[in-house]
């Protein structure tokens, strides 16, 4: 099996709902670390899982979305506590939406939301 990982940084803010986290409660940021890593057992005719230009471009739009923004406040969270769990998933779909490959089997997505806690999420293609 392949993988190929790319990584990027970025900062968002949330506050956690639906409980009593102290300090999480209220409006903070994160220095948001995503790892995005892509699995396939063929390369292609140029010997790529994909392109690394083609997964750069996903993220580079993905992470505009979401950089500078309060998370509770974009529709994706609606209903939702903006967890890093949640966060996740939702840039693994937004993400997997933009890449196209044929050989891929699938992709995951590795969320730091500071040097000590990470949730990851994995679609299966």
């Amino acid at each position: 099996m392949y993988t190929v990982t790319v990584i990027r940084e970025f900062i968002a803010q949330h506050f956690l709902i639906g409980g009593d986290w102290g300090a999480e409660n209220n409006l903070h940021s994160h220095p948001y670390k995503l790892e995005v890593r892509l699995e396939g057992k063929k390369l292609d005719s140029h010997g790529y899982l994909v392109d690394i230009v083609e997964i750069e471009s996903a993220l580079a739009k993905t992470i505009d979305y979401f950089r500078d923004k309060t998370l509770n406040e974009l529709s994706e969270f609606e209903g939702l506590n903006p967890s890093i769990e949640h966060f996740s998933r939702i840039l693994c779909k937004k993400i997997s939406d933009q890449i196209s490959p044929q050989n891929l089997s699938a992709i995951s997505i590795l969320l730091w939301e500071d040097h000590q806690a990470w949730a990851s999420f994995r679609l299966e293609l």
